[in-house]
């Protein structure tokens, strides 16, 4: 009897431990630790804050609400703003010549010097161009109206000011260009567009500005009564022996109010206007020397 008994209490107790081995090892238990696992050690995988895109900026917007955007190339101290599209349409080659500006910088970054940073603002005046190509954004030759004089309205913002008459030097409400007589605005800086580029300037420590226009075929110096800075005739004799375009020390083909570069003269920012010699080509050539020669010089 007592050998029975002992049998079966071996029995139990294998009984027992097989059944621990088990529920130990089977699938439930697995997964209840392998949750508590993951709770455990679960890494943190919510995204970062979006950041700021350091390689453009849109400083404000049209009167049709049109972005105005600056690209930026490099990333040094002294910043270089070179501007097309003031005249929108009608003077569409500006825009490209500053679009193959900046192809040019982001096919060949090594060429800015590292102490310079280079904005690029290849519209300043975009409901102007939209009147002209009717497209949104970057355009092409193909987009331009063949029409003779189809440009014209091109030339002046949704509010049909001429910007480049409504800036603070010698502002005038009626200005002229050549024998026309344009709307100026109801005071320097009454219109967005001209007001981004007063903001942006203002804000920023500008060594230098380039403005393209057509067409006159010349480098021109900026000032507003106090007479031509040394630097941008330094700027401009640099720019016009690099590209072979004429320099001139003002612009006097006739009366000019509410200049941009003027304007920029009297907040002694160093400011030329460089004159495309027509109205159809970016003579890039040309200009890819110009910039490369102001370049060099504030290669410091």
């Amino acid at each position: 009897m007592k050998k029975i008994i002992i049998a079966f209490i071996i029995i139990v107790l294998i009984g027992l431990g097989v059944y621990f081995i088990t529920k130990s090892s089977s699938p439930e238990t697995e997964t209840i630790i392998t949750q508590d696992t993951l709770l455990d050690t679960k890494e943190d995988t919510t995204l970062p804050e979006t950041t700021e895109d350091k390689t453009k900026t849109v400083i404000g917007s049209s009167v049709d609400n049109r972005d105005i955007t600056a690209y930026h190339y490099g990333t040094g101290d002294t910043e270089l703003l070179f501007v097309g599209g003031i005249h929108g349409g009608y003077e569409w080659n500006t825009a490209l010549v500053a679009y193959e500006l900046m192809d040019y910088l982001q096919t060949n970054p090594t060429i800015i010097p590292e102490n310079v940073k280079v904005t690029v603002i290849p519209v300043l005046n975009p409901d102007g161009l939209n009147k002209t190509t009717g497209t949104e954004g970057r355009f092409t030759k193909a987009d331009i109206p063949t029409t003779e004089g189809a440009t014209i309205s091109g030339r002046f913002n949704a509010n049909n000011i001429d910007l480049n008459r409504n800036f603070d030097c010698d502002w005038q409400e009626e200005g002229t260009w050549q024998n026309k007589k344009v709307d100026g605005g109801s005071a320097a800086f009454s219109e967005p567009e001209s007001q981004a580029i007063q903001n942006y300037v203002t804000s920023h420590d500008l060594s230098a500005v380039v403005v393209w226009y057509s067409s006159a075929n010349g480098v021109f110096a900026s000032s507003c009564h106090d007479g031509v800075l040394a630097e941008t005739n330094t700027l401009t004799n640099l720019y016009a022996q690099a590209s072979s375009y004429p320099a001139y020390q003002n612009f006097d083909f006739y009366a000019v109010t509410g200049d941009m570069v003027n304007w920029l003269a009297k907040e002694k920012v160093p400011a030329i206007s460089v004159l495309l010699s027509n109205h159809t080509d970016t003579e890039w050539s040309k200009n890819e020397k110009g910039v490369k020669a102001l370049l060099e010089y504030y290669a410091k």
